[in-house]
């Protein structure tokens, strides 16, 4: 029943339905709030990161990150002393404000290399010797010594495996201030990889930087940074997402005592069964998935305090949690609008098509693995986007919905003929088959579903026994009589007796 028809047959006020409105208002403000400073975050982590590949990683460019490479033993040389060099000049080269980090009886930063304990190889004879045990072989560098060795370091190109400058920065954010927040202390851990565990002669260099968050020690910061509005709202938010969760949980568990004494009743005065779908009828969909989303938003709130009390730096999380909460908030919207029968075609177009769906994406899904497999195995060594099984599905996905046809098709042309003629005939029967066929039935099984619920509507049929049950009830919910408790004789679930006029079997009214 809607909320206007319970308050119609009983008097009941929509509670619920005006604190879901309220939690959805307040739901989405707290997540554009935080949206807005986890995008902050992200960006200045992001710009600090191509801040540092441009300051030591050598002739860097924006577009070069999977063709930056060196080939020879003086460029290696060359690019790692670089790196070196802008570490301990930083302070008169960035334009930005970082610190050096020197932790404890250690150096600041540290020029490392991994080698094989035994690498003898003589490509002439075809012969080797290795032993396959990795060294670690590192040294330091202070940025207050004056007297630095770093160019002693000798490399063992005929064995390395790889080597890496690690180095900690301190830096802080201060464009948090104009959201009315305090600026977070940032720590970088930056290390700038030389891979040759392919000895292929080409030496590949990447920058990774793992950012870490901390209070800052004393912030001071004049008319702002005053937090105690944004607690109290988080905390209005928790103290109505648990109400709601009161509440949802309470109707659930009338729905599940309603159906006991349901099918205690007709088993008693039919000698009926009820079925496993009649009895999902009084269990409501819609308030597990508000139920969901409370716990979700009450476990983000407690995680979004943290954050901004400086005690956790789980933005990711955080965010996970806040988005899906809020997806779900506005999709049980919809349970409003399925009261109107124009509103209601596509959640019962959905619910009816669900269980054909499922097992005809079941059976499409044992086929599109197999071109999964197939595609990585043959073509991955050729194409970039049949690397790995995940970018073969995100490709394969790509080319159900029309993306990158050509694309795909004219960067195989790079490889070997047999290889080519096996990714035409590859790609041909896979368009063909999900395109023409899988996809189209996909979509007719929606179709039918849909043509069905407009029969139904048009006819005036009711889509299960219990509803065709619950027809019978000759006092309809907004006749009045169930209002008083004294006009009628009800059981738990308002099941109400009137004696038709050949004092036949009573006829219930269910009101849930």
């Amino acid at each position: 029943m809607s909320p206007c028809d319970k308050f119609r047959a009983k008097g009941r006020k929509p509670y619920k339905l005006a604190l879901q409105l309220v939690k959805i208002m307040m739901v989405t403000l707290q997540l554009i709030l935080f949206g807005l400073s986890n995008q902050m975050v992200v960006q200045f982590r992001e710009e600090n990161t191509v801040a540092f590949k441009h300051l030591f990683l050598k002739d860097y460019s924006d577009d070069s990150d999977k063709s930056y490479a060196v080939y020879t033993q003086s460029d290696v040389y060359d690019h790692l002393y670089y790196a070196v060099e802008q570490y301990l000049s930083l302070p008169n080269q960035t334009t930005a404000r970082y610190a050096y980090v020197q932790p404890f009886n250690r150096s600041a930063l540290y020029l490392c290399q991994q080698y094989y304990r035994k690498g003898h190889i003589d490509p002439a004879n075809d012969t080797f010797n290795i032993d396959p045990k990795v060294i670690t072989d590192c040294i330091g560098v202070d940025p207050s010594d004056t007297r630095q060795d770093y160019r002693n370091f000798t490399i063992k190109f005929h064995k390395v495996i790889n080597i890496t400058v690690q180095f900690e920065l301190k830096a802080i954010n201060l464009q948090s201030i104009i959201n009315n927040e305090i600026p977070d202390c940032y720590t970088f851990a930056i290390t700038i990889l030389f891979d040759n565990q392919a000895h292929s002669g080409r030496v590949n260099i990447q920058l990774e930087n793992d950012a870490t968050l901390k209070e800052c020690k004393n912030p001071s910061v004049f008319g702002r940074g005053d937090n105690h509005s944004r607690l109290a709202f988080d905390v209005i938010i928790i103290f109505s997402c648990i109400l709601s969760l009161i509440l949802c949980g309470r109707s659930i568990v009338r729905g599940l005592k309603l159906q006991h004494e349901f099918a205690s009743f007709v088993r008693t005065r039919h000698s009926l069964t009820v079925t496993v779908s009649d009895r999902l009828e009084f269990v409501n969909g819609w308030y597990l998935l508000l139920i969901i989303s409370d716990i979700l938003t009450i476990a983000g709130t407690v995680l979004k305090i943290g954050i901004e009390s400086k005690t956790f730096a789980s933005y990711d999380v955080c965010s996970i949690l806040l988005g899906t909460s809020t997806l779900l908030v506005w999709v049980g919207v919809i349970r409003y609008m399925s009261f109107f029968q124009k509103y209601n075609i596509l959640i019962v177009t959905l619910r009816v098509a669900l269980p054909d769906v499922i097992r005809f994406c079941c059976c499409a899904a044992v086929i599109y693995l197999g071109y999964c497999f197939c595609g990585w195995i043959v073509l991955g060594p050729y194409h970039v986007k049949f690397r790995s099984l995940s970018m073969v599905s995100e490709c394969l996905f790509s080319l159900i919905n029309g993306d990158d046809m050509f694309v795909t098709f004219a960067e195989m042309q790079n490889s070997s003929y047999l290889v080519w003629m096996f990714s035409q005939l590859y790609l041909y029967t896979f368009i063909s088959l999900f395109i023409y066929m899988v996809l189209s039935l996909f979509i007719a099984l929606i179709t039918g579903a849909y043509e069905t619920i407009k029969f139904h509507n048009a006819g005036g049929h009711n889509n299960s026994a219990l509803q065709r049950y619950i027809a019978e009830c000759k006092d309809s919910p907004s006749s009045g009589k169930f209002r008083s408790s004294s006009s009628t004789t009800c059981s738990m679930f308002c099941c109400c007796a009137k004696q038709s006029e050949d004092n036949e079997e009573n006829v219930p009214v269910i009101i849930n």
